[in-house]
């Protein structure tokens, strides 16, 4: 047997009146954790569902969404987690793709009534025999009435049940996860992730970052994210630490609660970082004290903002690199090597990498290769496509889209997303090194590049970029500076600059909306 939900029960067992998870004044001990992840296992059971099935959950960092993770691993069942931005067309066609049985769903608010949306896309999908199995996780705390006729709320579903279950003995490899990817190139696809993935990434991670007496996370990576889900979710409470869940991120409400709360590690992406450089830097926030440890992962964090980020906070940050279909954690600057910066690390314990060419060909030496993956954390396969897993694994391995190069000390560094390589007059350019070169401009806050159609050299190199509060820069003026800092088949002939830049949920840069 082999079960991710020991996580919290090894934990509940040991620390039973510790603070699992903070949310404003709402404390909850990881013996209550337990309890109500226990009755919504019975909730399950009671519906018919059990081992083999998966069920649904949308929610933002609230208490709600590790009472249902572990809730549904208990029973045997795998997580279906969904983005929170999803609209109803989009809720359908992942609960029909996973073949979800039941869904638990946020109300959510009126900017984001997620609660109408779920249920309008579970309608749409459901049999008529699982038809009841809609639960809504209301916005007021405890709350039974629902908003939506006909529909329970989670506490009444609830209401009468045991508070101890008996956790349903799962294989290794059972699925426990299905992450769905973002879907840039076509349909979303899901990964199935078993028990031993997830668990092996969990704690292999946790060996990878130093503890202090009582560790304390921030939780602003979304929970439905694998980054936020396993180097935070799993990790901190296999740690015995206490969540302060972020339903959002805001740069100055997340320093804030790092003062207030004592937060010992956050783990974020690097728009994240550069928020909450921004707000220290325009006198918004403050310096918290209590850091201890910075993660960075999710896509590649500019030079100029970790160094930023270390003079200013005293702590480095620590990069790695991962993917949802690695559980996600594959690489990182590792206790007890040096970190180098602006690299990705070294394969995690018991995760090999290399890099190879479009044919699967080895690739040594510094030339850049797409990164390939073999170890316990990929994934079984592509949920329902054995084409599409055939296309990614080849004997184990996993190649991910990514190209890299490696130094001489075995260090991967990021060069960029092969499907983000500009062709421009035949050469290739990669945006990742356009921007960080851009990034160092005194008046540049932050740049994302991207390709553009053009007539003759198939595609123009354009620059995105916000300027630093009061900074005052001519696009012509941009141009010329970068012609005098970069190759000629490299330097962006467009600029444009912009207030903000469209992110996703977990603050990763949206370029194709920038184009």
């Amino acid at each position: 047997m082999l079960n991710l939900s020991v996580i919290l029960e090894d934990s509940a067992r040991e620390c039973p009146d510790r603070d699992a998870v903070v949310l404003g004044d709402v404390r909850i001990p990881y013996s209550v954790l337990d309890t109500v992840a226990n009755q919504v296992a019975n909730l399950l059971v009671s519906r018919g569902i059990g081992r083999g099935d998966t069920v649904a959950l949308a929610c933002p960092n609230l208490p709600y969404f590790p009472f249902v993770y572990y809730g549904i691993l208990k029973a045997g069942a795998t997580v279906v987690p969904l983005n929170v931005l999803l609209r109803s067309r989009e809720i359908a066609y992942h609960l029909r793709d996973s073949g979800a049985r039941a869904m638990f769903c946020f109300e959510g608010t009126q900017e984001l009534p997620l609660g109408e949306r779920g249920h309008a896309g579970f309608r749409e999908v459901v049999s008529a025999e699982d038809a009841e199995n809609f639960f809504l996780l209301p916005a007021t705390p405890f709350a039974t009435e629902s908003g939506i006729d006909g529909v329970e709320t989670l506490w009444t579903a609830l209401d009468g049940r045991s508070g101890t279950f008996e956790t349903v003995a799962t294989a290794p490899d059972d699925t426990a996860v299905i992450l769905y990817t973002s879907g840039t190139t076509g349909q979303p696809k899901g990964a199935e992730l078993s028990h031993q993935n997830m668990l092996m990434n969990a704690l292999v991670s946790d060996q990878m970052f130093e503890r202090t007496p009582h560790d304390v996370f921030l939780a602003t990576l979304p929970l439905f994210h694998s980054f936020g889900q396993t180097v935070v979710m799993n990790l901190g409470l296999r740690r015995r630490a206490t969540l302060v869940l972020v339903p959002r991120f805001e740069p100055e409400q997340a320093l804030r609660l790092m003062r207030d709360e004592s937060v010992t590690m956050f783990a974020g992406v690097p728009t994240m970082y550069w928020a909450m450089l921004t707000a220290i830097h325009t006198g918004a926030a403050d310096v918290p004290s209590s850091l201890h440890t910075a993660v960075s992962g999710g896509a590649s964090l500019p030079v100029e903002v970790l160094k930023d980020f270390g003079k200013t906070f005293g702590v480095p940050v620590l990069e790695g690199y991962g993917l949802s279909e690695t559980s996600p954690v594959a690489s990182f600057n590792q206790p007890g090597r040096p970190a180098k910066a602006g690299s990705v690390g070294t394969p995690i314990w018991g995760v090999e990498m290399k890099l190879v060419d479009p044919d699967w060909n080895d690739i040594d030496g510094d030339r850049p290769g797409e990164i390939a993956i073999r170890g316990h954390n990929v994934m079984k396969g592509y949920l329902g496509r054995p084409d599409a897993t055939r296309e990614a694994v080849r004997g184990g391995w996993f190649r991910t889209g990514d190209i890299a190069t490696k130094d001489a000390d075995g260090y991967y560094f990021i060069v960029d997303r092969a499907k983000d390589m500009i062709i421009r007059g035949g050469f290739n350019v990669y945006p990742r090194e356009i921007e960080e070169v851009l990034m160092t401009h005194e008046a540049v806050s932050l740049a994302a590049v991207a390709g553009v159609p053009h007539p003759s050299h198939g595609e123009e190199i354009k620059a995105y970029v916000i300027l630093r509060q009061g900074a005052r820069l001519g696009e012509q003026e941009l141009v010329d500076w970068c012609r005098e800092n970069m190759a000629s088949y490299k330097y962006p002939r467009l600029v444009e600059f912009r207030e903000s830049f469209p992110m996703t949920a977990s603050g990763k840069i949206l370029k194709r909306e920038l184009r």
